[in-house]
């Protein structure tokens, strides 16, 4: 006699346990086998004077100073512009829009948007705010042209986020007397708020790894930004990110400097990785 303990296990079921763990197995010595490979490659070009310092054939210096300073203004620039419009966007269509053709609309142009190649994108940059709008390369042409790449996943994993909330906060939060904004700005968004942090640190792993749009739209300045007033200047101005830099060092046959860089972006990812799962389960575990 058959129980759920002692389940007799058909070849078949064996078989295809068998691919299971070979498929999972193949996906984590994949990925270490990237890992370690750049970073042995790489690893050794990483000082303290290769991230401090910017290039400069005077002074004998392989840096990439400016370059991670620029992908730090792309990144900020990015999520300001985007993520309030991104959240209002995703509030509208899951708590005011009503089910029909326009909001079918809406989320089949996020849809849409999310699977246009990253290189139209900065087509599109370039020629309607570096040329139309007269913005030319600079670091606010990319910011503009990441938000709109981003747009759709910050949407969508708000709205999920938004969805998985239960009716009945909505419902009693309403039934005392609630107006649907209050409600919305103090059951609803503290709520969804570990998956609306999720799908921005996720944006940031986007912009920090793009590198075909903003080769279109913010150039490859590697320089340092003035203090004072140069801070604020830096958004108008040339600026190439970390992979834009790899881009160029690879092109020029400077591996060394392009594992380096390789080695800082794995590192960037992984602590991105790492600070999405820790802010979601605080955030989680404050909200229980």
């Amino acid at each position: 006699m058959q129980t759920l303990s002692h389940k007799k296990v058909r070849p078949m079921e064996k078989f295809l346990l068998g691919v299971i763990y070979l498929s999972a197995f193949f996906s984590v010595l994949l990925l270490l086998g990237i890992i370690l490979y750049v970073f042995a490659k790489g690893v050794g070009t990483v000082n303290w004077t290769f991230l401090t310092t910017v290039p400069s054939a005077l002074k004998g210096t392989v840096g990439i100073a400016g370059n991670i300073v620029n992908t730090l203004y792309i990144v900020c620039l990015t999520l300001v512009i985007v993520t309030p419009i991104g959240v209002c966007a995703a509030i509208y269509l899951n708590e005011y829009a009503k089910p029909g053709r326009l909001v079918r609309l809406i989320e089949f142009t996020t849809e849409t948007l999310s699977g246009i190649p990253s290189i139209i994108f900065g087509l599109f940059g370039m020629v309607f705010f570096g040329v139309t709008l007269h913005m030319g390369y600079s670091l606010l042409t990319g910011s503009l042209t990441l938000a709109i790449m981003t747009l759709p996943l910050i949407t969508r994993n708000t709205q999920e986020a938004l969805k998985t909330v239960p009716e009945s906060y909505r419902s009693g939060a309403l039934g005392m007397g609630a107006t649907k904004w209050h409600m919305i700005r103090t059951i609803l968004l503290p709520s969804a708020m570990p998956g609306i942090v999720t799908g921005v640190i996720l944006a940031v792993g986007r912009i920090v790894g793009e590198s075909a749009a903003l080769l279109f739209t913010a150039g490859s300045g590697y320089l340092l930004p003035k203090a004072g007033i140069g801070l604020i200047k830096k958004i108008m101005e040339s600026g190439g990110t970390l992979t834009i830099q790899l881009y160029l060092s690879m092109s020029k046959a400077e591996y060394d400097t392009a594992f380096g860089i390789a080695v800082v972006l794995l590192a960037v990812v992984l602590v991105i990785n790492l600070l999405t799962k820790y802010l979601a389960s605080r955030l989680d575990v404050n909200h229980k």
